[in-house]
């Protein structure tokens, strides 16, 4: 599937859940034991942001990090960002970084986003490389946006969380990913 298929996909996703009454959703990652809910090892990843820097999961060895897919043109997206700039701030030192990843078309919309709701973390722009793990490799997957993925600084997916999210829930991923690593 290419990857303007999957943001239509995502696009069509997105409305659908929009649509529906009940609140965001967690899921576990899916691990190879039927029915057991423990963190796995999150998918490898590497992509470049908008500003042309390279973000990988090798470069992010050590440290906590949410991986957030978002679009531009999402009010769900939209709502949830200011919540994500403000915790930035506050756990940055700590060890901890969101890491967003628009799936636009359009990246002078995605560039007018980060600048309007002044994003100070990494964008990474979606490709075919990271949906794909993130997609296949996760219970629940990435089906819609915003979806969330916690990872923890030892390298687990220890949590997967769609739908825009309070600053108080953001707040405790980011705690559980922070706490992973000194597990």
């Amino acid at each position: 599937m290419s990857f303007f298929k999957i943001v239509g996909v995502l696009s069509l996703s997105l409305v659908i859940f929009a649509c529906q009454s009940e609140p965001a959703e967690t899921a576990k990652p899916r691990t190879a034991s039927a029915g057991v809910t423990k963190s796995i090892s999150a998918p490898e990843f590497s992509g470049t942001t908008l500003d042309g820097a390279t973000v990988s999961s090798q470069s992010l060895a050590g440290k906590a990090y949410i991986l957030n897919f978002f679009a531009s043109w999402c009010p769900p997206c939209r709502a949830e960002a200011p919540d994500m700039v403000a915790l930035q701030n506050e756990y940055e030192q700590k060890g901890f970084t969101f890491i967003g990843v628009t799936v636009d078309e359009d990246m002078t919309k995605a560039r007018e986003f980060v600048r309007d709701y002044g994003i100070n973390f990494p964008v990474v722009v979606a490709d075919q490389q990271i949906v794909d793990a993130y997609s296949r490799h996760v219970q629940g997957g990435l089906r819609s946006i915003p979806t969330s993925f916690v990872i923890g600084a030892d390298g687990s997916l220890s949590s997967v969380h769609v739908g825009a999210q309070s600053k108080m829930a953001f707040d405790g991923m980011i705690r559980e990913a922070i706490e992973a690593g000194q597990q």
